[in-house]
């Protein structure tokens, strides 16, 4: 499954890039420049790299509580309420003020712990169950794997993306 390879290879890559910073540069401030072409929040949001793993750990947990809770019956919004897809920026600034004294090494723990539970559900699905859209209600118009997909390896090649400035900086 392409899903499964590519989410454990960019996921082997961060730790790689991780393993390879000293425990200062994992623990220090971002120190690379925000330039005007970077108009995501995300760019001025995360201080260091502990608030990019809780980052990635707490969409881990947006999508496991999602998909349990509606495998039990229990209708369920990927977003918890009051948030939506048009105020999702909020809900990530709240993540990050919910673990402003986790530390690295938590956060690290955490989201490796995380993607661990994320890989293991996600070989509970068929190719079909994970990529045809509409196969569960609950996905609305899209498929599960979408879903998947954004949580995992789209957001590994954003951490990837924001490690390699900071490395660079």
């Amino acid at each position: 499954m392409r899903f499964i390879e590519s989410s454990n290879e960019k996921y082997e890559k961060l730790v790689s890039m991780i393993q390879s910073l000293t425990e200062e540069e994992k623990n220090q401030p971002f120190t690379f420049e925000v330039t005007e072409k970077m108009k995501e929040n995300h760019w001025r949001r995360d201080k260091n790299l502990r608030d990019v793993l809780i980052h990635l750990y707490e969409w881990h947990q947006l999508l496991l509580d999602w998909v349990r809770a509606n495998q039990n019956g229990e209708k369920k919004s990927f977003l918890p309420e009051p948030y939506t897809w048009k105020n999702y920026v909020e809900l990530n600034l709240k993540f990050g003020e919910k673990h402003q004294s986790t530390s690295f090494e938590e956060a690290y723990k955490r989201w490796t712990s995380s993607h661990q539970e994320v890989m293991h559900l996600a070989e509970t699905f068929s190719d079909d169950e994970l990529f045809e859209k509409k196969y569960f209600t609950w996905t609305g118009t899209t498929s599960l794997g979408s879903y998947f997909v954004s949580s995992v390896p789209s957001h590994y090649e954003w951490a990837i993306k924001k490690l390699k400035k900071q490395m660079k900086a």
